[in-house]
């Protein structure tokens, strides 16, 4: 009797079936995962563009209320993203403590070469038009200076 032995591994047919399916696998995840990271930047930018807005409305509200001096010609806006963090003295409280508008300032995810979270945003001026915001004298709103558009069609900028 002759006994057939079979040999245990792959053939190099299989192999190449084999290499061929994770191929088309792995073409297949590369857009989802793309998309996925692009998202997740979305949510990060929504996230900041959030906590910078309420602060900035937030310091108004403190200089309508009275708890921050308004000086003659100023809009009652921060003159910069970095006072939202170092605080502004209340001037109702008797011991002059300080209030704080931001724990520190998120940087834009989609600004590039930019190290400083400040100098990543775009800055509007309560002077300025919503159509062509430009830098000023305070900071009445931010915007992304990323050139790209977002996943639902809409450019970052104009979040």
């Amino acid at each position: 009797m002759m006994e057939h032995r079979r040999r245990s591994g792959f053939t190099l047919i299989e192999m190449i079936v084999g290499l061929a399916i994770l191929a088309l696998l792995a073409s297949v995840a590369v857009p989802f995962a793309d998309i996925a990271i692009q998202r997740k930047k979305e949510e990060e930018l929504r996230h900041a563009l959030r906590a910078v807005r309420d602060a900035i409305d937030d310091y108004h509200r403190a200089v309508e209320d009275g708890r921050i001096a308004k000086t003659l010609g100023n809009s009652g806006y921060p003159r910069s993203l970095q006072a939202l963090v170092d605080g502004v003295e209340d001037e109702k409280s008797p011991q002059k403590k300080k209030i704080y508008f931001l724990r520190r300032i998120p940087r834009d995810p989609f600004a590039v070469g930019e190290d400083k979270a400040e100098k990543s945003w775009g800055l509007r001026s309560y002077a300025s038009s919503a159509d062509d915001p430009r830098s000023g004298d305070d900071v009445y709103d931010i915007y992304s200076r990323s050139d790209k558009v977002g996943l639902n069609g809409i450019p970052y900028r104009q979040w």
